[in-house]
C-alpha cells in the first residue's frame, strides 16, 4: 500500500489550478488530506471520485479546516472525529480501516502566535494519544498521517534560532512530540535519515521561501510500533506545488 498525505490548503483552490490531489503522487492507494476548506456538497461529482471510497470530514464552519480519506480499495470501516465536539465540529480527524491496519488523517491545531490556542492543541494532541490507544486496544496498528503542526527538532526548521518561540516549535509542543516518540510511536522519515537537512513539507508564500527552501517538516507519517517494520520507503514530493505544504508518501508492505 502506497498511502499520501497532503495539506491541500483549500481543496476547491488546488483543484481550479488544475490539480488533483489524489492523483499527484503515482501509485498512491490511499490519499489523506487536510484544510479542505469544503464540504462535499461542494464538490459536486469530486466528492465520490471515480475508482475511489471517498470519506469526508468537514468543519462546521464553511471554508475552514477538513480533512478527508480517498482509497482505491474499499475500507472495512470509515471513523470520523475523535469523539469529542470540541475538536470534531473543526473536522480534524477522520479513518478508515483495512483489516487490521487503521488509516488516519489528521489536522493537528496551530497554537497561533502567543500560544493563543496552545491549550487547545495540547488537549488536541492528548487525545489523539487516547484515539489511538483505542484503536491498538482493537488490535490494530496505525498509520497516523497528517499535518501536526509541529517541528520536532532544530533539523526540522530552516531557522530554529528565530523561531524558539513560534508556533508550531514553542517548547510544550515539541515536548508532546517528543513524549509521542517515547510511547513507542516511529517517526520513520526521520529514523530512515537521521542527519538529512532541509527535508521540509511546509514554506511560507513570502520572500520566495519554497523556492530559497527555507521551509519547516510538519507534516508526517508516524506509525504504530509494530508497523514500522513494514515501512518499505518514505518520502517528501516538493516538487509538486500548488499548496504551500507538499505531500509525502510513506509504502508499506
Amino acid at each position: 500500500m502506497r498511502a499520501v498525505t497532503w495539506n491541500v490548503n483549500g481543496l476547491r483552490a488546488l483543484l481550479g489550478k488544475g490539480i488533483v490531489p489524489w492523483e499527484a503522487v503515482p501509485g498512491a492507494e490511499v490519499v489523506a488530506l487536510q484544510e479542505i476548506k469544503a464540504s462535499p456538497a461542494q464538490l459536486g461529482a469530486l466528492a465520490e471520485p471515480a475508482g475511489w471510497h471517498a470519506a469526508w470530514c468537514p468543519a462546521r464552519k464553511p471554508g475552514y479546516s477538513g480533512t478527508a480519506l480517498l482509497s482505491r480499495r474499499r475500507p472495512d470501516e470509515i471513523a470520523a472525529g475523535l469523539g469529542d465536539p470540541a475538536f470534531d465540529d473543526e473536522g480534524r480527524t477522520i479513518a478508515m480501516r483495512f483489516g487490521d491496519l487503521v488509516v488516519i488523517s489528521a489536522y493537528f491545531p496551530n497554537s497561533q502566535e502567543g500560544g493563543a490556542r496552545l491549550a487547545y492543541k495540547l488537549a488536541y494532541c492528548a487525545a489523539m494519544e487516547g484515539y489511538l490507544a483505542r484503536w491498538r486496544a482493537r488490535g490494530c496498528e496505525t498509520l497516523l498521517l497528517g499535518d501536526y503542526n509541529i517541528a520536532h527538532r532544530p533539523i526540522d526548521l530552516a531557522r530554529p534560532e528565530d523561531n524558539e518561540q513560534s508556533p508550531g516549535y514553542l517548547p510544550e509542543e515539541r515536548a508532546w512530540f517528543s513524549r509521542y516518540l517515547q510511547l513507542g510511536y516511529r517517526d520513520v522519515f526521520r529514523e530512515r535519515y537521521p542527519e538529512l537537512t532541509g527535508a521540509y513539507t511546509w514554506w511560507s508564500f513570502r520572500a520566495r521561501a519554497r523556492e530559497r527552501n527555507i521551509g519547516w517538516r510538519i507534516d508526517y507519517a508516524t506509525t504504530s510500533p509494530q508497523l514500522a517494520a513494514r515501512v518499505r520507503e518514505i518520502a517528501h514530493h516538493p516538487e509538486i506545488g500548488g499548496s504551500d505544504h507538499c505531500p509525502v508518501s510513506v509504502t508499506l508492505a
